[in-house]
């Protein structure tokens, strides 16, 4: 997790993600403030219950007002690789340090390999990590609705080699009326080891959608369904992590939390433990969420 200096409302990202607001009359610094505070409870709340968080400092320079969004630019798997991926927006791709792998280093995590597709850029062709990709590593699935962040064919270069099956759809948001592409996957999905949250109205295909049903159901995840709504209220974009004694939580912000309905909360309580953090001002100027925050890291650690 990436700790903010100086997080704002990027101008580059939001002529895509509908869900960045600008806050009005309301300073820079204050901005800052409020995100930092609410990152550093998050943190905490994480620490509590003995999830084991990195923290990584971010620096003034380069401006980096997205930096708190990590799982975008890399990934990190079982087999010792991390993955770099091409960002749509130019200042997003300044986020990308290489000290960050020497100090997961010095922490005793083990790094075999590298695979970088960032050359993508190059020909404008984009997949946003762990934003555009959900991926189940259980079941060596990778769920990615596609998007001017998420190609088709660098999708299926990155299922090749980390050897994924990709589900591919499209999914949709209403703007002005009109059905736009949503960004990212991880808004409107999110898979645990029993079940999937995912908004299925998003998915305006029906043979889409009855794949994406097919897949869940055949790899036993009991299907929570969210509404349009709660997306725009950042329910979709959850994470399951181990605390103490490997304890499954499930993690989302405040507001998602607070979009559930009763049955929905039953239904994800059968099989973690929820912890929700406030994070308004990250998700108004950031448009993403707690998941988003979070850069998991499988990697395997030194004997």
């Amino acid at each position: 997790m990436i700790r903010p200096v100086a997080f704002r409302m990027n101008e580059q990202t939001a002529v895509n993600n509908y869900y960045q607001k600008v806050l009005e009359n309301v300073l820079p610094a204050t901005v800052q403030a409020k995100a930092l505070a609410e990152f550093d409870a998050f943190v905490q709340k994480l620490r509590n219950v003995g999830v084991n968080v990195v923290v990584i400092e971010d620096t003034l320079e380069p401006s980096t007002p997205d930096s708190i969004f990590p799982n975008n630019w890399i990934s990190f798997h079982q087999t010792g690789i991390v993955g770099l991926y091409p960002m749509f927006a130019v200042n997003r791709r300044l986020e990308r340090r290489d000290d960050i792998l020497d100090i997961l280093e010095e922490q005793g995590f083990v790094i075999n390999n590298t695979i970088d597709y960032t050359t993508a850029e190059e020909e404008n062709f984009f997949l946003e990590g762990t934003g555009s990709l959900v991926l189940d590593r259980v079941n060596r699935k990778a769920y990615c609705a596609l998007s001017p962040r998420a190609d088709e064919d660098l999708l299926i270069e990155f299922c090749e080699d980390f050897e994924y099956l990709p589900i591919i759809f499209n999914a949709n948001q209403t703007v002005d009326s009109k059905r736009e592409a949503i960004y990212h996957t991880n808004v409107m999905m999110c898979i645990a080891p029993h079940f999937a949250v995912v908004c299925l109205t998003c998915i305006d295909d029906k043979k889409e959608r009855k794949s994406l049903i097919k897949h869940l159901k055949e790899d036993g995840k009991e299907i929570i369904a969210i509404t349009e709504d709660q997306v725009n209220n950042f329910a979709g974009n959850m994470l399951s992590v181990l605390g103490t004694d490997d304890k499954e939580y499930i993690v989302m912000s405040q507001s998602a939390y607070q979009s559930l309905t009763a049955t929905q909360i039953q239904s994800i309580e059968k099989y973690a433990t929820i912890l929700s953090s406030n994070a308004d001002t990250i998700e108004a100027c950031g448009g993403g969420s707690v998941r988003c925050m979070m850069a998991e890291v499988y990697l395997p650690k030194a004997l």
